[in-house]
């Protein structure tokens, strides 16, 4: 049992924090959401440390006195899991905003987990480095958020996820020890990988405090082709064949129709044209350092699209007019938020059984009576499907519609996928990982859980 606070928890973070301990209802309602659906849950105090010591303190007592804790970055995340669903601690992490140090010899950059992913991405690119992982958000999300939710983004198809870029991290035990779980090296057999169990955690294990990741050269040129699609399990079809031909997008991104044009309305953006049988759109880029490997590249990818149906192909022809399509996919997420009230779901299969996942869904769809906008990260079999509220009755949306996820994540499950591919479990996704995991897989990690924050008080609620 996690216990209220009382007067004298409020003195003792008053008396350590002073004026970064926050009890007004302003402070209390900007940390009581993340971008998760319209959950709302307040905390009863926000804490904004500025060191691993002062976590260190904070946790240590929170342990003793069983008060929750909820780490919070940027709240940017779709899983409900930066929402302090037990009251308690909101403990912000946005102090924690440094880039320590960028080590261009080995190619590694420290970084506090505060630090907006974009800012980071632009700081190593000034060196000619680059690190890959690129979730919609991080032009806002923070780099610790990364890390809870092992966010990946467009470019993970190329490029990998988050956790193959960690190499260490410094870590705030539930119980007040501060330690580092790994080492600075690109290899590393010594002992169990702590760094790998923590990276995709939600903050259940530990609240991390410094990062150290791995960078790789800034490749310098890039080609984007946008390609109209008269149906769309055809898009998800062509996505295996280009991969097959032994081509390896930088990203290669699906966009069904309403996602289209819900974000050309959304951003009165009328540069790109969508026909009127325009069923998707597949987003593909190639990047390197060979601009004559990256036409051949994409002329070779034109040859496996010849073999579907296509309306006439788009090439970036500037820099600008590549932005402008990034910004449409990119928006996709705010423009569905900003038509209805919605529940995304972040599927991943074997990208070969892509066409299949849509055609469940379509299908899954029709028998309940709800709509989807489907879009996401293609190339990696990662399909955001955002269930449209519209006209269902509340009745139908909090008691009907659960039923029709979980025969939803029971298909991707038999297609040899999994509940979610880059936004974590959090709070919402909790109640199905039983599809993905049997008794025995979830006791294990419930005893991982319990090593760790033997009293529960680490984002309670969250994942198991």
């Amino acid at each position: 049992m996690l216990n209220k606070l009382t007067s004298s928890d409020i003195a003792f973070f008053q008396g350590l924090l002073g004026t970064n301990a926050f009890l007004d209802a302003e402070n209390k309602h900007k940390y009581s959401h993340d971008e998760t659906e319209d959950i709302t849950i307040l905390p009863e105090i926000v804490l904004k440390p500025q060191s691993p010591q002062e976590i260190a303190s904070i946790l240590s007592y929170c342990n003793n006195h069983k008060i929750a804790v909820t780490p919070s970055g940027a709240r940017t995340g779709l899983s409900g899991g930066a929402i302090p669903l037990h009251g308690g601690v909101a403990l912000s992490l946005e102090k924690f905003n440094k880039i320590i140090s960028i080590d261009e010899n080995n190619h590694q950059v420290t970084v506090e987990p505060g630090v907006i992913t974009q800012v980071l991405q632009d700081a190593v690119k000034e060196k000619g480095l680059f690190y890959p992982p690129d979730p919609a958000s991080r032009g806002s999300c923070f780099i610790g958020g990364n890390i809870a939710e092992n966010s990946g983004g467009p470019k993970a198809v190329k490029y990998g996820v988050t956790s193959d870029y960690v190499l260490n991290l410094e870590v705030v035990l539930a119980t007040g020890e501060i330690i580092w779980t790994g080492a600075n090296v690109l290899k590393n057999a010594t002992g169990y990988n702590l760094t790998q169990l923590i990276v995709g955690s939600e903050g259940t294990l530990g609240i991390v405090t410094k990062i150290v990741l791995k960078l790789i050269p800034h490749p310098t040129h890039n080609l984007l082709m946008l390609v109209p699609f008269y149906n769309a399990e055809s898009a998800c079809e062509a996505v295996a064949e280009i991969f097959k031909a032994g081509i390896t997008p930088s990203g290669l991104e699906f966009m069904e129709r309403d996602a289209l044009t819900w974000t050309r309305d959304f951003l009165k953006d009328d540069s790109i044209v969508i026909g009127d049988n325009h069923a998707a759109h597949l987003l593909i880029e190639v990047d390197g350092f060979n601009p004559d490997v990256l036409m051949d590249d994409c002329t070779r990818i034109m040859d496996v699209l010849s073999n579907f149906e296509t309306d006439e192909i788009l090439f970036a022809e500037s820099e600008a007019q590549k932005d402008a399509l990034w910004r449409l996919r990119r928006s996709v997420g705010e423009a569905v938020k900003s038509n209805s009230i919605y529940k995304e779901e972040d599927t991943v299969v074997p990208r070969y059984t892509l066409p299949q996942l849509l055609h469940h869904v379509k299908r899954i769809g029709e028998k309940y009576g709800f709509n989807s906008v489907c879009y996401g990260h293609a190339g990696d079999g990662n399909l955001h499907i955002n269930i449209i509220k519209g006209d269902l009755t509340d009745d139908v949306w909090e008691n009907e519609l659960p039923v029709a996820i979980r025969e939803l994540f029971t298909q991707v499950v038999k297609l040899g996928g999994t509940l979610s591919g880059e936004h974590g479990i959090g709070l919402v996704q909790k109640p199905y990982m039983d599809i993905a995991f049997d008794e025995k897989g979830l006791s294990l990690m419930k005893s991982i859980k319990n090593v760790f924050d033997p009293n529960g008080i680490l984002n309670p609620g969250k994942v198991i």
